[in-house]
């Protein structure tokens, strides 16, 4: 189970996280695009921290909603959208060939992340985006995308377009039956005690299940667990979930492996 941290989220509007102390328990860094959060110059940073820690790099992207955090829906035709997601991807694919590293992935920030869970026209302007990028590059870029219940309509389009996506599960929220986050308009939405998100963490990384809001058990098949680095609490927990993990994931040496 890879751990994934969204990062380079760092400006003038948004001074939060602490991108160095959180990377070297990751596997896979989103990195902003600007358009959220982030910089140029944050942006070209976090790269090399991410390729000094030989940590995956991926782009961030969301609306262009600096004011709110990209946390406000927005409507844009699937001409507009296409070059404000080929904008945002392929300035930090500039960033990071100039850094001698190789783009991996995309993760859509926040409401266009939630959106394209909800709206097939929109997630396959994502994918056929992806996929276009992917026609003049190798290696072809991935799309992380939330592990539902049943994600059979979004495989469906990525299969069309041959783009690969890997689901991604979060260690710190709380889950509806159905594999949807639950809304934070709920009190429950988001798990604190470091306990229960240890725990929600190991059960992901064994494929066993975890407790949905209304108390049923919920078993998400996931390749990547998102994981956050805001603030010391978070960053202490996030080496509690590597220490976790890797202890289920022992080899037959004694060695840890992901």
């Amino acid at each position: 189970m890879l751990l994934n941290c969204d990062m380079g989220e760092r400006c003038e509007a948004w001074p939060v996280g602490d991108d160095a102390a959180v990377m070297p328990y990751i596997d896979m860094a989103s990195i902003a695009c600007g358009f959220h959060a982030g910089e140029p110059a944050i942006m070209q940073a976090t790269i090399c921290l991410a390729k000094s820690r030989q940590v995956q790099i991926g782009a961030h992207p969301g609306y262009p909603d600096l004011a709110h955090f990209g946390r406000r829906s927005m409507q844009f035709s699937a001409s507009d959208l296409r070059a404000i997601l080929l904008y945002q991807i392929g300035a930090l694919d500039a960033l990071c060939r100039a850094n001698g590293v190789v783009l991996r992935y995309v993760k859509p920030h926040g409401a266009l992340y939630n959106d394209k869970q909800k709206q097939p026209e929109l997630f396959e302007t994502i994918v056929r985006t992806i996929a276009e990028m992917n026609r003049h590059r190798e290696p072809a870029l991935q799309l992380v995308t939330l592990a539902k219940v049943d994600n059979r309509w979004q495989e469906d389009i990525a299969a069309k377009f041959e783009v690969q996506l890997l689901r991604e599960v979060f260690a710190d929220r709380r889950y509806d039956p159905d594999g949807s986050l639950r809304s934070r308009e709920h009190a429950d939405a988001v798990l604190t005690k470091r306990a229960d998100i240890l725990q929600q963490a190991v059960s992901f990384a064994r494929g066993e299940p975890i407790t949905a809001s209304d108390g049923s058990k919920l078993t998400l098949a996931a390749d990547t667990l998102c994981v956050h680095g805001d603030n010391p609490e978070s960053i202490a927990t996030v080496a509690a979930i590597r220490d976790a993990l890797q202890g289920t994931t022992k080899q037959a040496d004694g060695k840890p492996a992901l």
